[in-house]
């Protein structure tokens, strides 16, 4: 009875791990779609009243080839117009207040598609934390 239980759950935790996985789409130069970018840090105000780091996870998804070359061409350029951006917003943060992360999504992306100069690559969010 107890092999048995074992046998059963390892063949769920296999189907879990299987269905899980997540692979990244790949386009026709071998390349993946998806580019991690370094973590932003911004400075702001916490709660305390002391100065803070806001610190945003950000990632471009680029499927059409020429712009995913472009986004690895322009990552320097991507993150310091993020970071121009979102300064003065994180330094507007009022103390113990929660970031928007609507407002960072629609800004960042705006900032996307105006220093890629087309649209067609979409920004997504990773966390974002007060420190």
């Amino acid at each position: 009875m107890g092999m048995r239980r074992l046998l059963t759950c390892l063949l769920v935790a296999q189907a879990v791990l299987s269905c899980g996985v997540a692979r990244a789409e790949t386009n026709a130069s071998g390349k993946q779609s998806y580019v991690q970018l370094q973590t932003l840090a911004l400075s702001t105000i916490r709660s305390s009243g002391r100065r803070g780091v806001l610190t945003v996870e950000v990632g471009v998804d680029a499927p059409d080839p020429a712009l995913r070359d472009k986004v690895d061409l322009y990552t320097p350029l991507l993150r310091s117009a993020y970071i121009s951006a979102l300064q003065p917003y994180g330094l507007g943060l009022q103390p113990g207040s929660m970031p928007s992360a609507d407002y960072i999504s629609m800004t960042l992306q705006r900032e996307t598609d105006r220093v890629l100069g087309r649209r067609g690559a979409r920004l997504l969010l990773g966390s974002i934390l007060i420190n």
